[in-house]
């Protein structure tokens, strides 16, 4: 298979990945294994439909292989953050919803085979020949596990109104909040019933191991999580976080500390995930030293 192929199809490679598996560096590794295998075979006729085939494939076999792992994670499991720029109207309303936090681990829900189907057919508009090619299961077979994981992400499905002006206005309202201002405005815009969701992986000072929810619980967690980040004399800027209004958290010298992401809705911010792990943060960049010495020594100990 020609090397342009590889250029071409890797976007799509790397969303089926990603989408598939939560994980930037698995979804990396999943590209690069399916494209190396490709490579062997020169008589592919059709590129794109082979490469996202393998690439599915090397997906649901790695959730399978990956699924015990999952299962002893201490802490809450959130998906590895996925950093980009603001993006435009037709790009937010679409990964808001496929791309977000909360889609991707209300996708955990689903066994590998029936996660395939469902974003071969919901997310990438594949129709069900395509789909049980991709997956080697029969057309008909296809159709009922759609329908039943449909059924069972619908159920779930969190609903997101995100725009530019609101990002931006929440955004900017948690940066005022942890440069020492007023918390007030930033807490009158949690919902009644919002949850707050903490990733470190049992690395770090705090391990949430279970969600918090209510306005007057979160608001504790965020007041102290903000006095702690002002102790390590860290700083905040805005980011997109998998398609939702977020920041990320530096410390002195740059080094990336959490990444934290919210969800919209009716102007309230119905869900805050913040992503402290660092082994589901050096994709991103250089990770904060402070942060990194004091889990492993942590690690050391036990």
């Amino acid at each position: 298979m020609d090397t342009s192929h590889y250029t071409e199809y890797r976007p799509l490679m790397f969303s089926i990945a990603y989408r598939m598996t939560g994980s930037v560096t698995d979804a990396e590794d999943i590209v690069q294994e399916a494209f190396l295998r490709a490579s062997k075979d020169a008589d592919v006729t059709a590129p794109k439909a082979y490469l996202a085939t393998i690439t599915t494939r090397l997906a649901i076999d790695h959730l399978r292989s990956a699924r015990v792992r999952r299962e002893s994670y201490v802490g809450t499991w959130l998906p590895e953050p996925l950093i980009g720029n603001e993006p435009d109207p037709a790009e937010l309303a679409e990964t808001s919803d496929s791309l977000s936090m909360a889609f991707l681990v209300l996708l955990e829900s689903l066994a590998p085979a029936e996660r395939a189907v469902f974003l071969l057919r919901e997310v990438f508009g594949y129709d069900y020949r395509e789909i049980a090619d991709t997956t080697g299961k029969t057309e008909a077979a296809c159709r009922q596990i759609f329908a039943r994981a449909r059924r069972r992400i619908d159920e779930g499905r969190p609903r997101f109104e995100t725009s530019r002006a609101e990002g931006e206005e929440l955004t900017s309202l948690f940066l005022a909040a942890a440069d020492g201002g007023d918390m007030t405005s930033l807490l009158e815009r949690l919902a009644p019933d919002v949850v707050f969701y903490g990733d470190s992986g049992g690395r770090g000072e705090t391990t949430f191991i279970a969600p918090v929810f209510g306005r007057d619980q979160v608001a504790t967690v965020v007041r102290i999580q903000l006095e702690r980040t002002l102790q390590l004399g860290a700083s905040l800027r805005p980011a997109w976080v998998n398609g939702q209004p977020g920041v990320l958290a530096c410390d002195a010298d740059g080094g990336l500390i959490a990444v934290i992401a919210f969800d919209l809705l009716d102007g309230q911010v119905q869900a805050i995930r913040t992503v402290a792990n660092p082994e589901k943060l050096r994709h991103i960049g250089p990770i904060s030293r402070t942060w990194h010495l004091r889990w492993r020594e942590s690690d050391e100990e036990d």
